[in-house]
């Protein structure tokens, strides 16, 4: 059994997504983060970054303690190997994947974290700050899209944990305002795994508790963007 630490955020839907795929069994800890709970010393003691989402393994490999392991890239890697899936076994198709997946984490995820502030949360909004991440997450989606036009997956021919790290920020475009059609090719290997049943169990997770305006609360307003009312 693995225990997730969890919000329903691109960030936390990740790992669920993950977990739906693999078929593992998981039991869910729901983390108020508009509250403060990633801030509790035993969530700490699992994810010093007070972040979500955070897993702990209670059946390891090997046997012996349970494993505990934050941040989405390393979960994502740690499961992969767990379960022998989403993560390609030749030289090639697994550094593609770690590649991409570490491009998500470093560029896309921050970028449009950022953007997602200053459009749509950000108390005061500064056209600059706006339109200088808007520019970068155009860019990063103009990458993705050429990468896309060679391959069905960005790790190549197999789905891999590239595109489970990817899909849950690229299902924000709506919101963040990008228009999908100028991107046709990663509005393709959108649209394809959008039929994956295992995604769409693990994006559905925490939905019914999404906070879609935290800057109208004053606790989930210092909380999250460390702003003094």
């Amino acid at each position: 059994m693995i225990d997730l630490y969890f919000a329903p955020t691109p960030n936390g839907w990740k790992i669920s997504v993950m977990l739906e795929e693999a078929g593992l069994d998981y039991q869910v800890h729901w983390v108020n983060i508009g509250a403060g709970e990633q801030f509790e010393p035993g969530f700490l003691a699992i994810s010093p970054n007070n972040r979500i989402p955070a897993i702990v393994d209670h059946d390891p490999d090997g046997g012996g303690e349970p494993v505990s392991v934050f941040e989405t890239g390393a979960i994502l890697l740690y499961l992969a190997q767990k379960t022998g899936r989403f993560l390609p076994d030749d030289l090639r198709g697994r550094t593609a994947a770690t590649e991409w997946l570490m491009w998500q984490m470093a560029g896309l995820g921050p970028m449009m974290g950022q953007h997602g502030h200053f459009k749509l949360y950000a108390p005061e909004r500064i056209a600059y700050a706006t339109e200088r991440y808007r520019n970068e997450v155009l860019r990063l989606f103009g990458v993705m899209d050429r990468r896309l036009a060679r391959y069905d997956y960005l790790a190549g021919e197999q789905y891999s944990v590239a595109d489970i790290a990817c899909f849950p920020w690229v299902q924000t475009y709506k919101r963040q305002e990008i228009d999908l059609a100028d991107f046709p090719h990663v509005q393709r290997w959108y649209e394809t795994l959008k039929q994956r049943e295992g995604l769409r169990r693990g994006m559905a997770l925490g939905r019914d508790r999404i906070n879609r305006n935290p800057q109208d609360d004053a606790q989930a307003r210092r909380t999250l963007f460390g702003i003094k009312d």
